[in-house]
């Protein structure tokens, strides 16, 4: 039997509502989870929320509420965002969730029975804002500066005694495990971002507790009631707990491991040397280590890196309800924007220009174009019924425009899967609207209406009318994984009604039935509200 895809994002911090980076990890992993259901495979797709720590605890304070009562309201903004935006998960994991902290509390007594685990204490920074740990050695390399190497905001002294994993003492077996497997970290400039950093000396020791009388809100060390679960210890232990690690054998030997850890550049160290090294520590082989870690970019403005600090958060919801209100699909076209403008794990710039640009050019200019063009023909010149091919003398001296229209639709689906199996989510939406562009060229150059005036023509007109169709079922598919609900509606245009979409499907030619009715037409992309949304 066939392991399962198991892909998660990060746990998401809910000290503040989600913002568009939430929702960039989000959408692309929904969109590898669509696309490999597409193919037909089986995919658990695993998001969450992480909710405890020393900001939750101040964040719900500023609030005036209970951490529990605060976290539980900030959840449902990031649950009803994944719903605004189609997202489509198997499973969302909460860590203050008895199944969470059960197998939490199980890895800590097993790393303690173990002796795993030694009795310190620690003297050095903690960033309150990244809930990270840093070492004088290490501020020492960065120049010595109290402020946290990743967002540059001031550090904490901190003298705490508490539990601490061994880092340096799995350093070398994590370089070693590194280099035996090269894809475990992508894109490349991340994967050597870690392998210089284990060049050099690790911190001797990771804290895996907080005591409580600093930090109160956290799952509590089942060996110490002086102590807390150290936040990121507590998070990481996620991917474990969905699957039923320790708790459901069968389930967990259906999953584990994950094939992709899709997280933000800014959260790498965490996930590419503290979470290996914990795993190594509870036993698991290399054979058992996660696949890929994915590290994508930060979105920025201008030149800035968006912070909540900064005061230049991009809200999805403003985007999607207020900015494009008009738009049927708007949630699509903010996918279509962050799938397509910027190479995944590059950094992006954000505008609302670039948004319009992309509705406007690519959205309605082309797709809208394409579908409603072809498909006004076809209701126009054989009363919204998909006409069968025309006979083969009537493609004398087209048969080149012909063939090249059909090659390139079933050359799409290989094109896209080599794309999406390197997660080229711009590319493969390249590789899609080279199609779309291809085929409202052939519009132009095949000039059906003129056929439609003459009687001799009839044919002929038929082989376009049915090839257009066959390239916007080709397009439908394809556009699942990123656009799920325009694919669903040019689908229904079509008539292909409760037709499953499958990729398979779109490597044949034809697949649909000559004489089949379109359904209902609207316009997808109208670009007057656009305009009048900006």
């Amino acid at each position: 039997m066939a392991k399962t895809f198991y892909l998660t994002t990060p746990l998401y911090y809910v000290n503040a509502s989600p913002h568009i980076g939430h929702s960039y990890t989000e959408v692309a992993a929904d969109c590898l989870a669509r696309y490999r259901r597409l193919k037909g495979e089986a995919v658990f797709f695993l998001t969450g929320t992480d909710e405890h720590g020393q900001k939750i605890e101040q964040a719900a304070t500023a609030a005036g509420k209970a951490p529990q009562m605060f976290v539980d309201e900030m959840v449902e903004r990031f649950k009803a965002l994944w719903t605004l935006l189609g997202i489509s998960h198997d499973d969302f994991i909460r860590t203050t969730e008895p199944r969470h902290v059960t197998v939490v509390q199980a890895c800590l007594t097993r790393l303690h029975d173990e002796n795993a685990l030694f009795h310190a204490t620690y003297d050095g920074w903690y960033c309150t804002p990244c809930e990270t740990f840093w070492t004088k050695d290490e501020l020492a390399a960065t120049g010595g500066s109290p402020t946290c190497p990743n967002c540059q905001r001031p550090l904490e002294a901190v003298k705490e005694e508490g539990w601490y994993l061994p880092l340096r003492r799995h350093q070398d077996w994590l370089r070693r495990f590194l280099k035996a497997h090269p894809p475990f970290i992508q894109p490349q400039t991340r994967y050597n971002e870690i392998a210089s950093l284990l060049e050099q000396p690790l911190p001797e020791y990771l804290c895996i507790t907080r005591p409580r009388r600093r930090v109160g809100w956290g799952i509590p060390v089942p060996f110490s009631d002086r102590h807390v679960t150290y936040v990121w210890f507590d998070a990481l232990l996620n991917y474990l707990s969905a699957p039923g690690y320790g708790v459901d054998a069968e389930r967990f030997e259906g999953l584990w491991p994950a094939d992709v850890h899709f997280i933000g550049k800014d959260i790498l160290r965490h996930h590419a040397v503290y979470w290996p090294i914990i795993l190594h520590a509870l036993g698991l082989s290399d054979e058992r280590m996660p696949r890929l870690i994915f590290a994508h970019g930060w979105w920025k403005i201008g030149e800035q890196k968006m912070s909540k600090s900064l005061g230049n958060i991009v809200d999805p919801y403003a985007i999607v309800q207020q900015f494009l209100k008009g738009q049927s699909f708007a949630a699509d076209v903010y996918r279509y924007f962050l799938l397509r403008e910027v190479p995944f794990g590059q950094d992006g710039a954000f505008s609302e220009d670039a948004i319009l640009g992309r509705l406007d050019a690519d959205l309605a200019d082309d797709l809208g174009n394409l579908v409603n063009r072809a498909l006004s023909m076809i209701e126009r010149y054989r009363k919204g019924v998909i006409p069968d091919f025309g006979s083969e003398n009537d493609r004398l001296g087209r048969v080149t425009d012909d063939d090249d229209l059909k090659e390139e639709a079933l050359q799409l689906s290989g094109r896209l899967d080599e794309s999406m199996s390197n997660l080229s989510f711009a590319d493969a939406l390249g590789s899609i609207f080279q199609l779309v562009t291809h085929a409202n060229r052939y519009i132009e150059n095949q000039t059906p209406w003129l056929y439609a005036k003459d009687t001799t023509g009839q044919e002929r007109l038929n082989t376009i009318l049915r090839s257009l169709a066959e390239v916007i079922r080709i397009v439908s598919i394809t556009l699942e994984p990123f656009m799920p609900s325009v694919s669903a509606a040019i689908w229904q245009q079509l008539g292909m009604g409760g037709t499953p979409r499958r990729l398979a499907d779109a490597s044949r030619w034809p697949g649909i039935s000559s004489g089949q009715p379109l359904g209902a037409r609207s316009v997808l992309f109208p670009k007057s509200e656009a305009g009048a949304a900006g």
